[in-house]
């Protein structure tokens, strides 16, 4: 049996290196992540960590590939698997809106039903958070 993929895509009213910055920015990711931080420096072959707000290590990973503003891979290493998964982000300008496409594969099936609720609410927050910074900025 194959191991579930997680693909979510959505159209985000922002530009494509604002989008590309709130995922690459730790800062930002802990708005829309509830609390948690991804940090790398984001160049291929670089550590990815995620931590929560007391800084502990929660997951932790590896760039895969990095090819600014234009798409993002990474590993994640769930601490009770065997398997890392990985996450891909592929942004793409479409008019005046990016479209963002999320594929978290690799998956375990337990796994694959955290991340699909707890993904769809995390980039919910994200296109909710950068358009209402463009509202703003309007």
């Amino acid at each position: 049996m194959s191991n579930p993929t997680f693909l979510y895509v959505t159209y985000i009213a922002t530009t494509i290196e604002q989008l590309w910055d709130a995922i690459t920015s730790d800062s930002f990711t802990q708005q829309y992540l509830g609390e948690e931080q991804l940090q790398s420096d984001w160049q291929a072959g670089s550590p990815v960590e995620q931590v929560n707000s007391e800084g502990e290590l929660e997951r932790k990973g590896e760039v895969l590939r990095s090819q600014p503003p234009h798409e993002l891979s990474y590993t994640f290493q769930f601490f009770d698997h065997t398997q890392p998964s990985r996450v891909r982000f592929l942004l793409e300008p479409s008019g005046t809106r990016v479209k963002l496409t999320v594929i978290h594969d690799r998956l375990e099936a337990q796994s694959y039903l955290s991340v699909s609720r707890r993904g769809t609410m995390c980039l919910s927050t994200l296109k909710r958070l950068l358009e209402l910074e463009l509202a703003i900025a309007a």
